[in-house]
């Protein structure tokens, strides 16, 4: 009687498993700053990144895959909330419904929810657990680490100390990366703590219930500091390759941009990033969940390649073919690495043609695993396109940045339109207008707004439609130029 009562109970607790495991897991990876070019799969020939081209290889990869936004804060609140960030803040996270509330949605399905990493749109009820999520690591408002090495917060936390009583934080303040350095030990490197903290989380997990991971990197952001033996390779290397006879820097906007990936530190935080990407995925393999669970790879805007005209700043990398970089609405501002990986149930492919967004990942997240799709949001699940029965090249999609920062990366303020192969920028400051057939001129190399007027107004028209649903006429300018 007592082998048949174990029988059962192991019986049930099978069963459970089972029923828990046929829903996939998901890991989604954000990286911050990451450059579509800054990967080996997209052809850097300076980057060594053998465990993201794998999943690449291995994946679907979108190569007209975009963020929402050329910058971190508004980039994420579309991630997760998929609205265009026409607000251009960090909203409030805390005030949406929970039938929009995508974290909601895998917590009632079962799924057991965790975010480690830049989270940088919002504390409290905006927070990663405020907002639903059952755990969280090293998240909340701030945008970066003082230094990627152990202590990692010190000149915010001295400033923080010396400030205590005298105010309340204002807007620019800094502030710390949780948990890391009370976690955290001398040698220890961030990237490296932040996915301890996931591996963690998988290896520690309710076996009974799917679960849903982020792990957002500060890196590939500021401060641009490797370990010393990354950074001393990767000199090594840039000091023996060929960079022929272009320039390293060219004017554009209010600044300059850089046209080589030469910065060895840069190099090294791409390829400690890597590195990191391969223990998780060598622990899913070692926990058996390798063949159930869903990879995201991404990145919240384009590389750091561009400085304004407020003193040279240190630029990371060049998004080259693409024009500019963080900060501009060219495609090195907004085309990102977007990759997913599911080769037990999506056939891998190059997908050359389909538009999609950073703000249409979760809601496809949630199609795929749970069959869920959320109302009222601008975000679209591309599951039909994963499986090959749609291709969304047609697609009309937005961006808006009036929050200029011609002082730090030399952009202006730019509204933009992509429909189909076509796209649109109205400079705002200006007045002027550019198109582009994307398709054909990847690198937005030759305007075609003279030679094709038809088009530049049918796009013109677009733009004014969408900014008369989203934008509130009394406080922003909806017309663009008359001309």
């Amino acid at each position: 009687m007592k082998k048949f009562s174990y029988f059962l109970i192991l019986s049930v607790f099978v069963l459970q498993t089972i029923v828990a495991q046929d829903k996939p897991n998901i890991v989604m990876i954000i990286v911050d700053d990451f450059g579509y070019h800054d990967i080996g799969y997209h052809g850097s020939k300076i980057h060594q990144t053998p465990a993201i081209d794998n999943l690449a290889k291995t994946g679907v990869v979108f190569q007209n895959g975009y963020s929402s936004y050329p910058r971190c804060t508004p980039s994420r609140y579309g991630m997760f909330t998929g609205t265009y960030p026409v607000n251009e803040s960090k909203g409030y996270l805390g005030g949406i419904p929970s039938e929009k509330n995508f974290i909601h949605q895998f917590n009632a399905a079962g799924y057991k929810t965790s975010y480690t990493g830049k989270w940088h749109i919002g504390g409290e009820e905006s927070s990663p657990t405020g907002f639903g999520f059952h755990q969280s690591y090293a998240a909340g408002h701030a945008g970066g680490v003082d230094t990627r090495h152990y202590p990692f917060n010190t000149k915010t936390l001295e400033k923080a100390k010396a400030n205590e009583g005298k105010k309340k934080k204002g807007h620019g303040e800094k502030y710390p990366v949780l948990n890391v350095t009370e976690d955290g030990k001398k040698g220890d490197y961030l990237s490296d703590v932040l996915t301890d903290a996931t591996i963690g989380f998988i290896e520690n997990r309710d076996k009974k219930k799917p679960f849903f991971t982020v792990l957002a990197y500060y890196a590939v952001h500021t401060p641009i500091e490797a370990k010393k033996e990354d950074e001393k390779r990767n000199q090594k290397e840039i000091d023996a390759f060929d960079y022929g006879d272009g320039p390293e820097y060219i004017k554009e906007g209010a600044g300059r941009r850089k046209m080589r990936q030469d910065n060895a530190a840069y190099a090294g935080m791409v390829e400690n990033v890597d590195e990191n990407i391969a223990r998780v995925v060598a622990t899913l393999k070692k926990e058996g969940l390798d063949k159930n669970t869903i990879i995201v790879v991404t990145s919240d805007h384009g590389g750091l390649s561009n400085g304004g005209h407020k003193g040279q700043r240190l630029l990371a990398t060049t998004n080259l073919p693409f024009k500019a970089g963080k900060g501009w609405l060219y495609e090195g501002g907004i085309r990102v690495p977007y990759i997913v990986n599911w080769p037990e149930k999506i056939e891998p492919r190059f997908d050359t043609e389909s538009i999609v967004l950073g703000m249409d990942i979760i809601p496809t997240l949630l199609d795929l695993s749970i069959n869920k799709k959320v109302d009222g949001i601008d975000g679209k699940s591309f599951k039909s396109v994963l499986e090959g029965t749609e291709k969304w090249n047609d697609r009309t999609v937005y961006w808006r940045s009036v929050k200029a920062r011609p002082h730090s990366t030399g952009d202006g303020k730019t509204e933009v339109v992509r429909s189909g192969d076509y796209k649109l920028l109205y400079f705002k400051d200006t007045d002027k207008v550019e198109l582009y057939n994307v398709v054909k001129d990847e690198g937005e190399l030759n305007d075609l707004a003279a030679s094709e007027p038809k088009k530049k107004k049918e796009l013109l028209e677009l733009l004014k439609g969408w900014k008369k649903e989203y934008l509130i006429p009394s406080k922003v300018k909806i017309f663009p130029p008359k001309k």
